[in-house]
């Protein structure tokens, strides 16, 4: 197992392989922790439901809160926000003060088995490939990062808007 430097102060992100929901919880961390020190300008996270990413942790929503000064852009692509409506309200909050560098899009026309799981961004990624053994591959390895950006753009262009920060009722 390899690492890509990063930062002293952080633990250098993964090149290869990983197992399980807890290392892959802990590359989320590490990534958004990184995201933030280095200034990453733009990250797409895709997932069926993000149901056991660590959104709702303080620690994720500090990184998060870091990051978001000064032009970045999140996009995030679900079968369903549903997950996180219920079970990440950490991050609800957070998305709603941030929403204007945030972009929520709804992919209905895959099953929710097709949507990929990842986190990609210029500089690194992640993609699970057994969602139910959590296990994947991360890297900097830029053919990897571009077939999985080629792949989440596919995914986006045929979404629809979804998870809106606030709802408008009468």
């Amino acid at each position: 197992m390899q690492t890509n430097d990063t930062s002293p102060d952080l633990p250098p992100l993964l090149e290869g392989a990983f197992s399980g929901p807890t290392e892959f919880a802990q590359l989320v961390r590490d990534a958004l922790a990184t995201a933030a020190a280095q200034g990453w300008k733009e990250m797409v996270w895709s997932d069926a439901n993000f149901e056991d990413w660590p959104l709702r942790e303080k620690a994720v929503v500090d990184s998060l809160e870091a990051w978001a000064r000064g032009g970045r852009k999140l996009t995030l692509l679900a079968h369903s926000f549903d997950s996180i409506i219920r079970f990440q309200p950490r991050f609800v909050r957070w998305r709603v003060m941030w929403d204007h560098i945030i972009e929520c899009r709804v992919c209905k026309h895959l099953d929710a088995s097709e949507v990929p799981s990842a986190l990609w961004s210029p500089h690194w990624a992640l993609r699970r490939l057994d969602l139910v053994r959590s296990t994947g591959q991360a890297g900097a390895d830029p053919q990897r990062r571009v077939l999985l950006r080629e792949t989440l753009e596919e995914c986006r262009r045929a979404s629809a808007p979804g998870f809106p920060a606030s709802t408008l009722g009468l």
